[in-house]
């Protein structure tokens, strides 16, 4: 396994739509490995593959709590199928826009088709933090990133943020 480079705001890259994945093979659980050890090394609670330069429709995701036994998930070609009226707000961060966090509305509820790990389909339906966070992912692989739901002050602000951490090594 390998920790890859995550992608930063405002790379051009992550305004790219995602392709779907062709097959749930060797190369691709590989590269979900690696996301999962880049994932937590930085340390994060998702990752989308555009993050790490892959432009396919991939993420990795774990919500266990430090003391927890780590709880590693993986979605190939994730389509979100429903989502709830009623929104819950929390304070969201973004491995691509290190040391930035911001309220964001999304619905409280949602569910997800996908692929698992060894390429069985699977449904699920996501409340809370697990919601707020796999569409957070699902975004990605649309090519939007959390900020972009900000007001153009605060999105650029960000991304200012973002550039001068990145130039100074941080």
């Amino acid at each position: 396994m390998a920790i890859l480079p995550i992608v930063t705001v405002p790379d051009p890259l992550l305004k790219t739509i995602s392709k779907p994945v062709e097959a749930v093979d060797d190369d691709l659980r590989s590269l979900m490995d690696d996301m999962l050890e880049t994932m937590y090394a930085a340390p994060g609670i998702g990752l989308a593959a555009i993050q790490v330069g892959q432009p396919i429709r991939l993420l990795v995701m774990d919500l266990t709590e430090e003391e927890q036994e780590p709880d590693p998930q993986f979605y190939v070609n994730p389509v979100l199928t429903w989502t709830s009226e009623e929104l819950a707000t929390y304070n969201e961060g973004c491995l691509s826009v290190p040391e930035q966090f911001a309220d964001i509305d999304r619905p409280a509820e949602c569910k997800i088709t996908f692929l698992d790990y060894n390429g069985v389909e699977q449904n699920i339906h996501a409340k809370g933090l697990f919601s707020t966070c796999i569409q957070h992912e699902l975004d990605h692989l649309n090519g939007i990133v959390f900020i972009d739901y900000l007001s153009p002050l605060k999105k650029n602000m960000a991304v200012r943020k973002v550039k001068k951490l990145v130039k100074e090594g941080g």
